[in-house]
C-alpha cells in the first residue's frame, strides 16, 4: 500500500494553478473544454496511467493553468483516479504543484451527495468556488435552489452553470478571481469531541507533518490505498477505538456526520417538488435496461458502432492506402539512382507513416460512437447490463464494448478501455482485447481460405471456417481472463455506478474528443510504430552484397536460354522478364537478409506447425503488422510487394511450392496453423505501443510474450491434430 509523506518539491511555474474536482457525471470536463478551448495538452501522471489533462485558462485578463482532476466521489482514495485528486490537493503529486483555487463542479440536481467531495475538500485550507452544473437540469426537476444562500452560509463564491450550453462560464471567471484575491476558503464541519480527541492522538504521534484533512483520511477510510507510514498504524488503530468507545463506528462516521451537517446547511436552501414526478429518463430506463428488450437493443447498437467502425473507416482507410501509394511511387521515382535510399523513403518513412496514419480513421470513428455513448448517458446503461456476464470472470460490465471494437481494430479497443475505472479490470480488458479477431487478420485469412479450403470443401465450408476463425481469440479470451483474475487476485466486488441522466450530446465536445484522441495516438503511439517499420525495414534490406544479383541473374539468364550479355535486351522486349528478375533478385535479397537467416533460424520451432522458412520469415516480417505477411510472401516468392490477399500468381505460387523431398508445403492442416497462428498472435507494433501507452512496457510485454505463446501451441496443436485426422 502507498504511504504518504512530505509534500514533495513541485514543478516551477509562473503560472497560478486551478483545480478542477467534481464527483462523476457532472459535467466538469465539459466545463475544462468550456475554459481552456483548444489550450489543452494530455499525459499521464507521473508513475501512474492516469491520464492528467491540463489547459491554459484566462481568469480576470490573466493566463492561469487549469488541471481537470479524475472524477471521483470522496478524498477515500479506493482507487488510482480518487488517489491521484487526493495527491494533487495535498502537494503530494510529483511534479505538479498545489493549487491556489479548487473549482468544486456539483450537480445542481443532486446537490447534497456532491458537496460531500467539496465539504472534504474545504478542510485543506484551499480557496474553493462551487459551480452549481446542470442548472438546468434542477429547473426541469422543478427543484429550487437559493445560490446566494448557499454562498453565504459556505463562504465561497456560488455559481449557477450550464457547461453544455456555455451559461455561466464568464460569472466562473470573475468568481474565480474574487477567490484568488479574497481567498475565500469553505466553511468545515465542526466535528464531535470524539472525532477531535482521535485526530489529537494521531497528530501527537505523527507530529506537524500532516494538515487535519489528511488526519481525517488516515482515519476514516480503512481501505483507502493512502496509508500512514507502519510505525504510526498502532496509533491510528487506537484513534479508531477511540471512536468505537463513543458509540462512532469508524467506517461510517464521517458519512453520518457530514451528511447531518450537510442537511442542516441546505436546509432552506434546496426546495424539492412535493410531488415528485417520474422524470423521463426513468420512463426511458425502463426500457434500456430491461433484462431482455434492454439486450437486443444492447446488441443492436454494439452491431451499428462495430459496422461502423468497420465500413465507415475502410473508404478513409483505402484512400490513405492510396496516397501513401502514390507518395512511394513517386519518391521511387525520384530515388531510382539510389536503392538503398529509395527503399528507406518508399519501404521505410513512407511505409511507416502510412501504416500508422491508416489506423486513424478507426480510432476517429470509435471515440465518435464513445463520446455519443457516454454524453448521452447510455453507456453507464449498457456497461449496467453486461455486467453479470463478464463480473464471473473478473471483468465488468464496461469491458464489452472495447472487446467489441477490437474486432475492427485493438487500438481503439485498448483505447477505449479507458472507461473502466477498476485498474485490475481494465488491465485485463487490454490484456484480451488483442485476442480479438481485428480486420487486419481478414487478409490472411482469406488468402488461405481461398487457396486451401474452399477448393477442396466448396463456399459454404469455406464461409464457416472463416465465421470460425473470428470466434477462435474470443474463445480464448474467456479462460485467459480466468487464469488473469487468479493471478491478479481480484476481489469480487459489487458493480456500483450511477446512471447519470440522458441528454443530447455536445457537438462541440464530440469534435473534441475525437480530436484529442486522434492527436494523441498520432503523437505517442505514431512514433514507436514509425520506429518499429523503419527497424523491421533495416532487418529485411541488410546486408545487401552485390554478389547476390549477380547470382540471381546469372541463374535467370540461364533459365531464358541467353547469357548474361544478352539478358538486357530480352528484357527491354519483355518487361515482364524484367519484373520477374526483379522480383527474383529481392527475394534471394530477403532469403540472405538478417530477417531472412533469422527465419531459418527459427524454423525448426515453428517446424512442428508445419511452416517452411519462407513461412516463417513472413511470420517474423509481420510482428509489426499481421498484413505485410502478404507482401512478404510475395517478394519471398518472386512475384513482388505490392500482391493482395487474391492474387492468383501468390495462391498458385504457393500451391506449388514443396519441400525438398517434393512434399506439398501448404495442406489444410498447415493453412489452418497458419491462421490460428495469426489469430492468436499479437503481430501488430500499434497495438503494442498502444498498449505501452496505456499501461507500460512491462506489461505490453507480457501481452505480446503470452500471445505468442499461445499462438504457437494452437498452430502447433492444430497442425498435429490436422494431420491426425487426415491420416486417419
Amino acid at each position: 500500500m502507498a504511504t504518504v509523506d512530505t509534500p514533495v518539491e513541485p514543478t516551477t511555474t509562473d503560472q497560478i494553478e486551478i483545480a478542477l474536482v467534481g464527483n462523476p457525471n457532472t459535467g466538469k470536463s465539459t466545463l475544462f473544454n468550456r475554459l481552456t478551448g483548444v489550450r489543452q495538452r494530455v499525459g499521464n501522471y507521473p508513475g501512474v496511467t492516469v491520464e492528467k489533462k491540463v489547459g491554459t485558462a484566462t481568469v480576470n485578463g490573466e493566463s492561469m493553468t487549469l488541471i481537470d482532476l479524475p472524477g471521483a466521489y470522496s478524498l477515500a482514495a479506493a482507487s488510482l483516479d480518487e488517489r491521484v485528486v487526493f495527491d494533487v490537493l495535498t502537494g503530494h503529486m510529483e511534479g505538479t504543484k498545489k493549487p491556489e483555487v479548487v473549482v468544486c463542479v456539483t450537480d445542481a440536481s443532486n446537490l447534497m451527495r456532491n458537496l460531500f467531495l467539496a465539504s472534504q475538500i474545504s478542510e485543506l485550507g484551499l480557496p474553493m468556488v462551487i459551480a452549481l452544473n446542470m442548472w438546468d437540469q434542477a429547473q426541469e426537476q422543478n427543484i429550487a435552489i437559493d445560490a446566494q444562500l448557499l454562498s453565504d452560509r459556505l463562504g465561497v463564491p456560488v455559481v449557477p452553470t450550464v457547461a453544455a450550453k456555455g451559461r455561466g462560464v464568464e460569472e466562473l471567471r470573475d468568481a474565480i478571481a474574487h477567490a484568488l484575491e479574497d481567498e475565500t476558503k469553505m466553511v468545515g464541519v465542526d466535528w464531535p469531541d470524539a472525532v477531535k480527541e482521535a485526530t489529537r492522538c494521531l497528530r501527537e504521534s505523527t507530529g506537524e507533518k500532516y494538515t487535519e484533512a489528511e488526519l481525517h483520511r488516515f482515519l476514516f477510510d480503512i481501505d483507502s490505498c493512502v496509508k500512514l507510514p507502519t510505525e504510526h498504524c498502532a496509533t491510528c488503530e487506537n484513534a479508531r477505538r477511540c471512536l468505537s468507545n463513543n458509540d462512532l463506528d469508524p467506517v461510517s462516521a464521517e458519512a453520518v456526520i457530514r451528511y447531518g451537517w450537510l442537511a442542516e446547511l441546505l436546509e432552506g436552501v434546496v426546495t424539492h417538488p412535493t410531488v415528485r414526478k417520474a422524470t423521463a429518463t426513468e420512463s426511458v430506463d425502463k426500457l434500456l435496461t430491461h433484462r431482455v428488450a434492454g439486450l437486443v437493443i444492447f446488441v443492436g447498437m454494439m452491431w451499428v458502432v462495430f459496422q461502423a467502425i468497420y465500413s465507415w473507416s475502410g473508404p478513409m482507410m483505402d484512400g490513405i492506402d492510396y496516397v501513401s501509394g502514390s507518395l512511394g511511387d513517386i519518391a521511387g521515382g525520384w530515388l531510382e539512382g539510389s536503392p538503398m535510399l529509395q527503399s528507406l523513403v518508399v519501404d521505410g518513412v513512407i511505409a511507416g507513416v502510412g501504416g500508422v496514419v491508416i489506423f486513424l480513421p478507426q480510432i476517429l470513428v470509435l471515440f465518435l460512437f464513445i463520446a455519443i455513448l457516454e454524453d448521452s448517458g447510455y453507456m453507464a446503461r449498457a456497461a449496467f447490463l453486461m455486467d453479470k456476464l463478464f463480473a464471473w470472470c473478473g471483468l465488468n460490465g464496461k469491458s464489452f464494448v472495447p472487446m467489441l471494437s477490437s474486432y475492427a481494430c485493438a487500438i481503439p479497443g485498448v483505447m477505449g478501455a479507458r472507461t473502466i475505472e477498476d485498474p485490475k479490470a481494465r488491465l485485463t480488458t487490454i490484456l484480451i482485447a488483442p485476442l480479438m479477431s481485428c480486420s487486419a487478420r481478414l487478409p490472411v485469412y482469406v488468402l488461405l481460405i481461398g487457396a486451401f479450403i474452399e477448393p477442396q470443401y466448396g463456399a459454404t465450408v469455406a464461409g464457416l471456417v472463416l465465421l470460425a476463425m473470428h470466434f477462435v481469440g474470443l474463445a480464448v479470451a474467456i479462460p485467459v481472463a480466468l487464469v488473469l483474475k487468479l493471478v491478479l487476485k481480484t476481489k469480487p466486488s459489487p458493480f456500483v455506478l450511477e446512471m447519470p441522466p440522458y441528454r443530447v450530446p455536445q457537438l462541440r465536445d464530440v469534435v473534441w474528443r475525437m480530436w484529442d484522441r486522434g492527436k494523441e495516438f498520432l503523437i505517442r503511439a505514431g512514433t514507436v510504430i514509425f520506429a518499429f517499420t523503419i527497424i523491421i525495414w533495416a532487418l529485411m534490406y541488410f546486408p545487401r552484397p552485390a554478389a547476390v544479383e549477380q547470382r540471381v541473374t546469372e541463374q535467370f539468364a540461364q533459365q531464358q536460354n541467353v547469357t548474361v550479355e544478352q539478358l538486357p535486351a530480352l528484357i527491354e522486349a519483355d518487361e515482364a522478364l524484367g519484373d520477374s528478375l526483379s522480383y527474383a533478385v529481392d527475394s534471394a535479397y530477403i532469403e540472405q537478409s538478417i530477417m531472412g537467416r533469422a527465419g531459418k533460424a527459427v524454423q525448426p520451432v515453428f517446424a512442428p506447425a508445419g511452416f517452411d522458412w519462407k513461412i516463417t520469415v513472413g511470420v517474423l516480417g509481420s510482428f509489426p503488422a499481421r498484413e505485410v505477411i502478404i507482401a512478404t510472401l510475395g517478394i519471398t516468392y518472386s512475384l513482388g510487394g505490392d500482391v493482395d490477399e487474391e492474387s492468383a500468381d501468390l495462391v498458385g505460387a504457393m500451391a506449388a511450392s514443396t519441400h525438398a523431398d517434393g512434399s506439398k508445403v501448404y495442406t489444410v492442416p498447415v493453412a489452418l496453423a497458419i491462421m490460428v497462428f495469426f489469430a492468436l498472435c499479437m503481430q501488430c507494433g500499434a497495438t503494442l505501443a498502444t498498449m505501452a501507452r496505456e499501461l507500460n512496457w512491462g506489461w505490453a510485454s507480457f501481452g505480446f510474450v503470452y500471445m505468442t505463446l499461445l499462438a504457437w501451441v494452437g498452430a502447433v496443436a492444430t497442425y498435429q491434430l490436422g494431420t491426425w485426422i487426415a491420416s486417419a
